[in-house]
Parts: C-alpha cells; sequence; structure tokens
C-alpha cells in the first residue's frame, strides 16, 4: 500500500525556506512510488527509471522537471555550485596518488547522495551482487539490539533499490552500530551515527542563527556561521578518531560539537564570561580544547596549516620510537581563499618532503570573503595541486554528508598506511555572509544565494533521505529543530547571566610558569589602576 506520510506538503519544515511550489511535492510523491514496508518500518521504492513513470511524473510537474532534477532518476553527471564552473561527478572513491597519472580534463567529485536524498546511480561498481545474495549476507548478521536491527533494516531497504551501492552500503560505519554510546543525543539512538550526525547539523544550524541574530542585538562583539558547510565538517568528524588532532580556521564549529564541545562552552566563549575557556582573550568564535584535540582557532589566515604539518611530523617520530599509543593523523581545515598564502604553500612542501601524516581539508565555497574563485585561480581548483607537490588528493562533493565521510575515512586509512599527506577539497557554496562585518549582496547576487539554498543545501538533502526511507517523521523533525533551538537559547541566557573573567586570568596561561617580564607588567597595570581608580570602577 501507499505510504501517505509521504506526501510532503509545502509546511513541511526541510522546504520551509526553500519556496517550492506544491506540483513540486505532488511530482515527487508521483515520481518515487513510494511503498511502505509495514514489517520493518522503512520505506522502499519501485523502479521509477522507466518511460512511463517518469512521463506520468511529469504531467504533473512539466515546468520544474528541470530545475528540480526530481523527474529522472539517473544521476546527473556533472555539479556546480558557483561561478558556473561544471565539474564532472563521479561515484567511485579513488585517492590519487603521486604515483598515479593524472586525471584528464576537469578533476571529477566524488558523490553518494544525490539533490533529491536518492543514492546516486553507480556505474562504476565492477561487481553487482543479486538482491537476494545480497539479502543472504545481510541475514548472516543477527541483530543483536534495537540499534542493530534498526540499522540492518536500513541496509537491507537500500540494498534492495540501490545494489550498484552495495560496497558503500555494506562496508560504511555510518550505517553500523557505533562501538561507543553518543551522550549528546536520545538514548533510543546513542549508537546510531547517522542519526547523530543528522541531530548535530539541526543543532549547529540552530546555534548559528541564534548566535547570529545575538551578534546584531548587540549581545556579543561578532559572529561567523557556516550555513551550507555543515556536512564538511560534521562527514569528516564522524569519521575520525578523537586521537587525531585537529586545526581548523574558523568555519569549523561543527569540529568542535561533534567531539563534545557543550553548548554552554560555545555560548560562554561567544559571550566571554568567566568561564571561557579562553579566558575572554579572543574574540567571539575562537574556540579551542586541549581535552578535545582541537587547537585554538587563530584569526591569522594560514598560519594553522603549516603547524598541522609539524604535529604530523611529531606523530611520525612517535611512531618510529614506539612511544605513540595509537596511530593518528593531524588534520587542518582552511578554505580556499587561505590556499592562496604562503604557508599553505610551505606546509604542503613541508608535508610531502618529510612524509608525514597529514590530511589537507580546504572547503571549497566559492568566495574568499568577497573574492570569487574564478579571481583566484585559473587553474582545476585546489585538488589539482596535491600532484604538483607530490601528495594524494581526492575532490568530494562537499554538500553529501555520505561523500565526505567515505573520503575522508579512505584519506586517514591512507595517510596512516603510507605515512603520506592528502589533499582533500571539497566543493561546497557559503550560504551566509563572510561574517557579521560583511554584506555579500555587495559583491553577489541575492538569487544566487536563494538557488543555492533551494537546490543543494545540505541538510535538505539528508533531511530528504531520512524522510523517504520513514527513518524519521516530519513531526519528529520539527520536535528536534524546537528542542536544539530550545537548548541554544538556554545556554544562551546562562552565559550571559555569568559575570565576566577577573582581571588576574588576564596573565595567565600564557607560559606554563609565568616570567618575571610578565610579573612586572601585571604589577604595573594594578599599580596604574590604584592610582586611577574612577576610570576602573567596573573592573
Amino acid at each position: 500500500m501507499f505510504c501517505s506520510s509521504m506526501i510532503r506538503a509545502p509546511k513541511s519544515l526541510i522546504y520551509a525556506k526553500s519556496s517550492l511550489p506544491i506540483s513540486y511535492f505532488v511530482s515527487r510523491f508521483m515520481t518515487s512510488l513510494v511503498v511502505c514496508n509495514r514489517t520493518d518500518g522503512f520505506i522502499h521504492k519501485n523502479n521509477t527509471n522507466s518511460r512511463s513513470s517518469r512521463h506520468l511524473a511529469s504531467f504533473y510537474n512539466e515546468e520544474y522537471e528541470e530545475e528540480y532534477n526530481t523527474i529522472d532518476y539517473e544521476s546527473s553527471s556533472t555539479i556546480s555550485y558557483v561561478d558556473g564552473v561544471e565539474m564532472p561527478i563521479t561515484s567511485k572513491l579513488r585517492i590519487t596518488t603521486p604515483r598515479d597519472d593524472i586525471p584528464t580534463g576537469v578533476w571529477p567529485v566524488f558523490r553518494i547522495l544525490d539533490e533529491n536524498g536518492c543514492l546516486r546511480t553507480n556505474r562504476d561498481e565492477p561487481d553487482i551482487r543479486t538482491f537476494s545474495e545480497l539479502a543472504a549476507q545481510e541475514a548472516s548478521h543477527v541483530p543483536t539490539d534495537k540499534h542493530s536491527a534498526w540499522l540492518s533494516n536500513l541496509r537491507r531497504g537500500l540494498l534492495e533499490r540501490h545494489p550498484e551501492q552495495q560496497s558503500f552500503i555494506l562496508d560504511t560505519d555510518l550505517f553500523q552500530p557505533s562501538p561507543i554510546g553518543y551522550t549528546d543525543v536520545p538514548a533510543e539512538y546513542s549508537r546510531n551515527t547517522l542519526l547523530r550526525c543528522h541531530r548535530t547539523i539541526i543543532r549547529l544550524r540552530e546555534m548559528d542563527d541564534i548566535l547570529l541574530n545575538a551578534q546584531r542585538q548587540g549581545r556579543i562583539s561578532f559572529y561567523l556561521t557556516c550555513r551550507g558547510e555543515e556536512a564538511m565538517t560534521i562527514g569528516s568528524a564522524s569519521a575520525l578518531e578523537s586521537s587525531d588532532v585537529l586545526l581548523t580556521q574558523y568555519r569549523e564549529q561543527g569540529l568542535f560539537m561533534w567531539r563534545g564541545f557543550t553548548l554552554e562552552q560555545f555560548t560562554n566563549q561567544c559571550v566571554g564570561n568567566d568561564l571561557d575557556l579562553g579566558r575572554g582573550r579572543q574574540m567571539p568564535i575562537h574556540y579551542g580544547s586541549r581535552a578535545l584535540n582541537i587547537h585554538t582557532v587563530s584569526s591569522t589566515l594560514g598560519t594553522q596549516i603549516p603547524q598541522a604539518v609539524g604535529v604530523a611530523y611529531k606523530m611520525k617520530l612517535d611512531s618510529l620510537s614506539g612511544k605513540a599509543k595509537q596511530a593518528s593523523v593531524s588534520v587542518v581545515y582552511f578554505g580556499d581563499g587561505a590556499a592562496s598564502t604562503g604557508d599553505f604553500h610551505s606546509a604542503c612542501n613541508f608535508a610531502a618532503t618529510l612524509k608525514v601524516p597529514v590530511i589537507f581539508f580546504c572547503r571549497n565555497n566559492g568566495y574568499a570573503i568577497s573574492t570569487p574563485i574564478r579571481e583566484q585561480y585559473a587553474s582545476d581548483g585546489i585538488v589539482c595541486r596535491g600532484k604538483g607537490y607530490g601528495m594524494a588528493a581526492i575532490r568530494v562533493d562537499g554538500n553529501d554528508l555520505f561523500a565526505v565521510h567515505e573520503a575522508t575515512k579512505a584519506a586517514r586509512a591512507y595517510a596512516l598506511k603510507n605515512m603520506e599527506p592528502v589533499l582533500i577539497e571539497a566543493i561546497s557554496y557559503r550560504q551566509a555572509h563572510h561574517s557579521t562585518s560583511d554584506d555579500s549582496f555587495s559583491y553577489r547576487e541575492k538569487e544566487e544565494v536563494e538557488d543555492v539554498q533551494r537546490k543543494y543545501d545540505p541538510l535538505t538533502r539528508l533531511n530528504v533521505f531520512l524522510l523517504d526511507r520513514g527513518c524519521i517523521e516530519d513531526e519528529e523533525l520539527s520536535a528536534i529543530t524546537k528542542v536544539e533551538r530550545s537548548s541554544v537559547l538556554a545556554a544562551l541566557k546562562k552565559a550571559e547571566s555569568r559575570p565576566g573573567t577577573k582581571l588576574e586570568t588576564m596573565f595567565k596561561d600564557v607560559f606554563h610558569e609565568m616570567p618575571q617580564s610578565l610579573k612586572n607588567q601585571e604589577k604595573a597595570l594594578l599599580e596604574h589602576m590604584k592610582t586611577y581608580p574612577d576610570y576602573y570602577s567596573k573592573i
């Protein structure tokens, strides 16, 4: 029987800000021909690639067929997020090594999940087994708990619909129970990495929205969101180990959140109160956590890139000497603009010649503040530079959580096995202004941003995937968003109620032991304040 819940009304949360017409949702339902399997609770789709089904659907949505790419389930062959630059898409995960030939033409983009929420057609799969064989293999894994059973049902449904994606479906740890329990999500999916990824993206987006508004209200001095780029941080963070050391730029809040940085810690830092781990010395969004193996954000562009090479070099030495407790990598995140700095060049050259396990993760979101990519470089993006430095490289769809996760996992394995660096270029689009100090509509059209939000948003893509498979319902999605938004508001209110940082902390933690020069400065400051008490009455 048809599952009536699959008729997506325009009031659905995931489409609330996308201005999609009613005919789009009708067409989506007619095209998918979704059937609800009442025995396992998951949604399985009939084959809709036939000419007749596509013709039937086009009767309802002929006007929007081409724009939304929901009628023909043949996956698109190219991707273009900004400036009309088209890049070919591949379903085959391949890290190009220094020993491989350079890809001819434009470097391909690795993708698993299409914009319509479907696993893309993978014609590169060399060994496609029949569904009965796959089902038999899946049946051999007896679920041991509710988490295993839930994920087993998801895998079976996906294998039936997408046998050509069998390698991904069976091998990805996103569809396997997590060996550890997550404490920041409800108990019913505390070992479900996929649903934790989804919820973390929602939490991150709500936090960005609230703290951005807080800055506009004068409650914090500065903010910078990662809207539209969440899949890059959450997808990569979920593929790494907690022992891996991360060095970030300033749009990687998701890395902190995935590793356990709490909403209270985020808001304490942005407000600059007495619980701020940075003791109020940094401007907002400059987080850091030694406990989570994440270096503190630095405003200076690109400085973290050579530092990451140094971290990886230490890891290599510890590994060779037997001091390393666990094989780990360093991962450094930066934007396409930072790839134009001298630090990027130095870091890549050192990493390749020293042969260290570092992953260079470039978030190519189309703009270096106001400079579009067409004015930044004439080459094929950032990924092609890997070959020039003698390092492995891969380009991935940064709006595809699945692809980012798998590419990062593969890059980590390669770096450790070969003790060599890997360059990842994730293609995405910066939906927000660069920061609260920027007005992006002065250098790009508002329609350009709205078009990308409507077509390529990573959260919408993941929402559709989960909704269409019965993994989550509209009401539950709305409830999750409401809960996360309330949690952020509560954390901000609590942070604002606390006192500011104390003056005596100003000189602490600069050095392990305070040198005499700092002691002298502290003494001079206190004497100055004592001489002019009226000017410092509020401190």
